[in-house]
């Protein structure tokens, strides 16, 4: 009886551990900070900034939150390396960056949860070859110019080499085709 009751409690035990090791992965996130929170923070300490520019409609939008800012490794790397920012393009909230306020100008509440007229600011750091898709991340460096806007949804494995392009500085050196034909993934 001794024997079956350790065994219980063993189980138990492991069980209640097992359990609690998931919980704590799974509440694990991305510390999404607002932009001014971000510029305030690289005042103190210097980190490239990274932006997911999106809009509550887009479906690619939610895929990569659901699937691609959820993976262990890109929290961890994003976390470690940039300072990360949720942008609505087509919220109302004002942005001063460098000294100007962008708006939106066009904003409308009635439409809040649809497509809506879009921010000046990611008409300023989104647009790509003069348009805008979402999602598009935006990479800055420590004095917030602007390194690189990328559009369109992108997997764990398709966003890591991308990260550490620019958070490790190999963009200074080393050409995206030299680097990329190198890189060794660390995501699974």
């Amino acid at each position: 009886m001794k024997k079956i009751t350790f065994l219980f409690l063993a189980f138990l035990s492991l069980s209640i551990l097992a359990l609690k090791n998931k919980t704590s992965e799974e509440t694990k996130s991305i510390n999404w900070v607002s932009f001014e929170e971000a510029i305030k923070l690289q005042e103190k300490t210097p980190k490239k900034i990274i932006v997911d520019v999106y809009t509550v409609w887009c479906g690619p939008c939610k895929m990569m939150m659901a699937n691609t800012f959820t993976h262990p490794y890109i929290i961890d790397y994003i976390n470690k390396n940039y300072y990360a920012v949720k942008f609505n393009a087509e919220g109302p909230d004002d942005v001063t960056v460098k000294g100007h306020t962008f708006k939106n100008p066009n904003y409308n509440p009635e439409r809040a949860n649809s497509r809506n007229g879009t921010h000046e600011l990611a008409s300023s750091i989104a647009a790509v070859n003069g348009s805008i898709a979402y999602p598009t991340l935006v990479y800055f460096d420590e004095k917030l110019n602007i390194m690189q806007a990328i559009q369109g949804y992108q997997t764990p494995q398709q966003l890591e080499p991308i990260l550490k392009f620019f958070g490790e500085d190999h963009y200074k050196t080393t050409k995206w085709e030299v680097f990329y034909s190198t890189f060794k993934t660390e995501t699974k």
